[in-house]
């Protein structure tokens, strides 16, 4: 097999391993209202069932990146990988709410093993202006996963059952464990080799506290014992989380990265993005099916045109990005998506596709093409090819911690007592989501440097 041979092969096989996290990333938002049929629960069942994903995903995804980087990629790949397919087989099979959030809980471990890992192996294998185009492509088929997500569960939603989305997973798997055994050669660990599972443990209880509080708080209220000691102790154990990465040799967080201006500030903007991001793709399903009457399949269908604009546009502004630096794009992407969001605030039940949400739809993907791969280009080119895992773990965290804290905010501010959506807390979400991602945008303006963002 000649070199440019493998290195394709090696990015399908990463774009497919990354494809079933980010699919489940957003798949499931469609179900949501089946899911709440067949086994019961309100709004708080459905955040719990994307954000018991995000929770693990998000915090254990510093270890997945540690794990890479000292025992080989390729070994932690292809755990990753497997693991997902038998956890997502375990959601299919869910007989309550309580075992699908625990499964899907696993399923988030799962993919904080193989998300850094593909990463990394792309930043190692490619170089120069290939990388960002390899960077763009993986973004751009990703991004696609994540946004086609809701087309494809919605037919499966509607012409099998929700426990049909799951299983789309399983054979994903397999192809790219075949493509992992042809391609990739194993990378060789570092020695005396220590993984920072305090540190993770401390992660996920720490953001689990808050997470749970503000999820439940609507239907306690936030005087509750219960809410107030989750929040309490989400705060006590973030703080002995900074303490104890702060005194290790090796830290899941190696702090020392963020005495980097792109990386600190990049990983800020994540923040605002993806909560953003994850916010809307909530919302809006829930709105187009609880509220504007529409199925699953319908609703899905709706932001197929994001999926395509991504694809068009990913690759070609990952490689501008690279020539001219990332700085426009990081600035202006946000606040076009801050835009086309405020545009779909203005959405009633019996609104016309074509000439309210289809435009608006337009503008978000345009924005969101312009932030997405430099983004990425520019935390790995900060951080250099000895921290790219840990680097790529950090960001990829920072984005699904995002996107959890992002929906349990939002949630907790527009459920009330009736613990549900409806219009007015449609509409509130949606303006807190535009603040969040144009809050995102005016800090790439201010913080980010074109200088050293080029390698």
């Amino acid at each position: 097999m000649n070199d440019a041979t493998r290195k394709r092969l090696i990015l399908v096989a990463a774009i497919l391993g990354s494809t079933i996290v980010f699919l489940d990333g957003s798949i499931v938002n469609v179900a949501l209202p089946a899911i709440r049929r067949d086994l019961g629960g309100g709004l708080a069942l459905q955040e719990w069932v994307v954000d018991g994903y995000l929770l693990t995903l998000g915090s254990l995804i510093l270890v997945g990146g540690s794990l890479g980087d000292l025992f080989g990629g390729k070994r932690i790949f292809e755990l990753g990988v497997a693991a997902f397919g038998v956890t997502s087989i375990l959601c299919a099979a869910a007989v309550d709410g309580p075992m699908l959030i625990v499964a899907r809980a696993l399923q988030g471990v799962a993919g904080a093993l193989l998300t850094p890992a593909a990463l990394a192996t792309i930043t190692t294998v490619f170089s120069g202006e290939e990388r960002g185009a390899a960077i763009g492509t993986w973004t751009a088929w990703t991004g696609i996963a994540f946004i086609v997500g809701p087309v494809v569960g919605g037919q499966f939603v509607q012409s099998l059952s929700w426990r049909a989305i799951f299983l789309i997973n399983p054979p994903i798997a397999v192809a790219t464990l075949w493509l992992i055994r042809r391609a990739m050669v194993p990378s060789v660990p570092r020695e005396r080799a220590r993984v920072d599972f305090v540190g993770g443990i401390l992660c996920v209880l720490g953001l689990g506290g808050p997470v749970f509080a503000l999820i439940e708080a609507p239907t306690r209220g936030f005087s509750d014992p219960l809410i107030v000691a989750g929040l309490a102790a989400g705060a006590v154990l973030l703080s002995a989380f900074v303490v104890w990465e702060l005194r290790q040799d090796a830290p899941m967080l190696p702090l020392r990265l963020f005495r980097l201006r792109n990386f600190t500030v990049a990983n800020i903007e994540t923040v605002g993005v993806y909560a953003a991001l994850s916010t809307l793709t909530f919302f809006l399903v829930l709105f187009l099916q609880q509220l504007a009457g529409w199925s699953p399949r319908n609703s899905g269908l709706a932001t197929v045109p994001i999926s395509l604009v991504m694809f068009v546009l990913s690759p070609r502004v990952a490689r501008m990005s690279m020539r001219v630096g990332p700085r426009f794009f990081m600035g202006v992407g946000p606040l076009l998506c801050a835009g086309a969001i405020v545009w779909m605030r203005s959405l009633s039940p019996g609104f016309d596709y074509w000439t309210t949400l289809f435009p608006a739809l337009l503008v978000f993907a345009v924005g969101l093409s312009l932030i997405v791969a430099p983004l990425t280009s520019t935390v790995l080119a900060d951080a250099g090819e000895r921290d790219a895992g840990i680097a790529s773990g950090v960001n990829n965290a920072v984005a699904r911690v995002a996107g959890l804290v992002g929906i349990a905010v939002v949630g907790a501010a527009i459920a009330g007592k009736a613990n549900r959506l409806d219009l007015a807390g449609y509409r509130l979400s949606m303006a807190i989501t535009a603040g969040l991602i144009a809050a995102g945008g005016l800090i790439g303006l201010a913080g980010i440097t074109n200088r050293g963002a080029r390698r």
